[in-house]
This record gives structure tokens, C-alpha cells and sequence, in this order.
């Protein structure tokens, strides 16, 4: 991998004045590990920019920030190596440096492209199916769906072990990963330094504000996972075939998590744009709102599709839910999605570095 030489030296520049500092040795997971060095490989500065969960609390605690000779910007100088290793540790790498750079532009084709492909798909219909399979047959969708779903798998798992040999972590351990997991799962990261929370929308107001909306995408996003997973148990396994209730167990999961999701991602975008944006990575705002907005507009039309399923728009309400869908799946491995992927291995790789 052959990360962009200036944007390294940059990092290390700063990572080496930081380490004599030390005075943001309790802020994060990034400084323990940071003072744990003496100097830094190009792997060494990746790993700290994934464990960088941009809070920015160290930003604005610097003494040596501009107009200070050093210029230090710390919270930048990570997100651009972040950014940078996402797009180079990417399979197929061409496809994320396309992403990064186009967001919007493609997140808005590729939505409307499949949600044209699947308006014209309704010749595949069944003959007598009922609700969503009047409109597209189960056959047709596990054809369709599962090729795309097993596709960001075996991207994001072929980047992750490029990452684990990028990084030169110890040898993986359970243990380690239980430990990362544990850390992800409360956002221990986003707590900020002193447990007040984060700088992220302003540098003199501490919140909780962006852990809490993170928060509700990911478990929003696990429980629509739920609910297609005990759907799918239900439909192989006990022959218990959709449409399903209102209280069945697969809506009730996805009604939850498709409101915490659109709640959570509207949410992050509208802190992302109160947010000073010289301290994330440049020219990355675009494509990071465009994953929001796409995962946001996946929830906000399966929330529609459920409330328009009994009536004559299902066919063209079911076109663009599947449609964003499968925009979703295939965009994955190269949208800001990825970057939980990464934060847990460099979670995990932190964790086998302290034992």
C-alpha cells in the first residue's frame, strides 16, 4: 500500500510534538497508544488514525494550535490518514477512491439507477404472491440479494486483513476482540477525556449529543439486521412465509431499528454541518453525508413501505426501498460505513498492544 507521502509527514510531524506534550494523555485511546512510541512507521500512524474518533477535544485543549508556530490540528492531520488508508486498503481500491470523491453523485445515481431495475423487474413477479412478492417473487429477491450482500463481506474482509498486516498487529486474540467490542458497543470513545462527552459541535460545549446518535444508527441498523435475520429463520425454517403482522416479531424489530436509524442519521447530519469542518478530512464532507443520507433514506423508505403496503404506490414503494437497498449493500466497503469495520480492528489491535 503507498499512502500519499505528504499527508504521512504531516501526521508525524504532529504525532512527535504531541508526544513530548503529553497533556492529552487520558483524552481518547489515541494517546496511550501515541506515547507508546517513539517513532512512527506509516503503519504506526495508520493505526492511530483509526482509533481517532474525531471528538476533537484535544484540538481545542492544544496550546499549540494557530496561531502558534507548530499549527498543530491534530483531529485533521488522522482524519486525512484515515481517509487516505480507506481509500488505498479498499477492494477493489478504484472503487473507494471513486466514492470518497464523488459521494453524492453517486449515492443519487445508483439509487435511482436500481430503483428504475427494479420497477422494471416486476415481470418477475409470481403468480399469486402476496404483499411485497405480489410485486417481486422470493426467488427473485434471494437471487438478487444475496450475491449483493455476500459482496461487501468479502471486500470489507479482505481490506480489514490488509489493514491487520498494514498495522503489523500482534497476533489476534478473542480476548482482544471481546475487549474492542465492549469499548464499541457503549462508544467509549466518543466519551470524551473526563467523561463530559465531545467537542464536535462546539469547542466550548461538551456533549453527548454525537455519541448518542451514533448510538441510535448502530443498534438501529443491528435491529433492521434482526429483523431480516429472524425473517429469514421464520421463512426457511418454520415455514412461516411473509407478509407478517404488525406485531410480529420481524416488523416489530424493523420498526424500531428504522426509526432509530432515520432519527440517528438525520441527526448526524445535522451535527456534521454545525461542525467546523477544517478540523475532519479534506474534500471528504460529500461523501461522508452521501453514506448518512443513504443509510438515512434506507430507513426513511422502509418505514414508507411498511405504512404504503396495503396500497397502490407498494410497487413503486417497494421499487426504491430495494433499490437504495441494494445501493446500500454494494457501496459499503467504500463509504464512511467502513469505518466501524476499521475502528474495531484498530480497537482490537489496541487491545493485543496493552496485554
Amino acid at each position: 500500500m503507498q499512502m500519499q507521502t505528504d499527508l504521512l509527514q504531516e501526521a508525524r510531524r504532529q504525532a512527535e510534538i504531541c508526544n513530548a506534550c503529553r497533556y492529552c494523555e487520558g483524552y481518547c485511546s489515541v494517546f496511550p497508544a501515541l506515547h507508546a512510541e517513539r517513532a512512527f512507521s506509516e503503519g504506526d500512524l495508520t493505526q492511530l488514525a483509526n482509533l481517532c474518533h474525531n471528538c476533537r477535544g484535544c484540538y481545542y485543549a492544544c496550546q499549540y494550535t494557530a496561531s502558534h508556530e507548530f499549527e498543530l490540528n491534530l483531529p485533521q492531520a488522522l482524519a486525512n490518514v484515515r481517509q487516505d488508508s480507506w481509500e488505498e486498503l479498499a477492494f477493489p481500491r478504484a472503487a473507494g477512491k471513486a466514492f470518497q470523491k464523488n459521494g453524492v453523485l453517486i449515492a443519487v445515481a445508483t439509487v435511482i439507477g436500481f430503483a428504475l431495475l427494479f420497477w422494471a423487474m416486476r415481470a418477475l413477479a409470481s403468480a399469486g404472491g402476496e404483499g411485497f412478492y405480489a410485486v417481486l417473487s422470493h426467488n427473485a429477491m434471494v437471487a438478487i440479494f444475496l450475491p449483493a450482500f455476500l459482496f461487501p463481506l468479502v471486500s470489507i474482509a479482505v481490506s480489514l486483513r490488509r489493514y491487520w498486516h498494514h498495522v503489523d498487529a500482534a497476533p489476534f486474540r478473542p480476548a482482544h476482540l471481546v475487549a474492542a467490542l465492549r469499548q464499541a458497543a457503549n462508544m467509549k470513545n466518543l466519551k470524551g477525556g473526563h467523561g463530559d462527552g465531545c467537542n464536535f459541535e462546539d469547542e466550548d460545549r461538551f456533549t453527548h449529543a454525537r455519541r448518542a446518535v451514533h448510538q441510535a444508527v448502530m443498534y438501529g441498523f443491528l435491529l433492521c439486521f434482526a429483523a431480516t435475520s429472524v425473517a429469514t429463520v421464520m421463512h426457511y425454517g418454520f415455514g412461516m412465509h411473509a407478509p407478517y403482522g404488525i406485531f410480529s416479531l420481524p416488523k416489530l424489530l424493523g420498526l424500531s431499528g428504522g426509526v432509530l436509524l432515520v432519527v440517528g442519521c438525520f441527526e448526524m447530519i445535522r451535527l456534521k454541518l454545525r461542525s467546523d469542518r477544517a478540523l475532519g478530512a479534506a474534500g471528504a464532507f460529500g461523501g461522508e453525508v452521501a453514506f448518512i443520507g443513504l443509510l438515512g433514506f434506507v430507513g426513511l423508505s422502509g418505514l414508507a413501505l411498511y405504512a404504503l403496503g396495503q396500497t397502490a404506490l407498494l410497487p413503486a414503494a417497494l421499487a426504491i426501498h430495494l433499490g437504495a437497498v441494494l445501493a446500500f449493500f454494494l457501496l459499503t466497503p467504500f463509504t464512511k460505513m467502513a469505518h466501524g469495520f476499521y475502528r474495531l480492528a484498530a480497537l482490537t489491535a489496541d487491545a493485543g498492544r496493552r496485554s
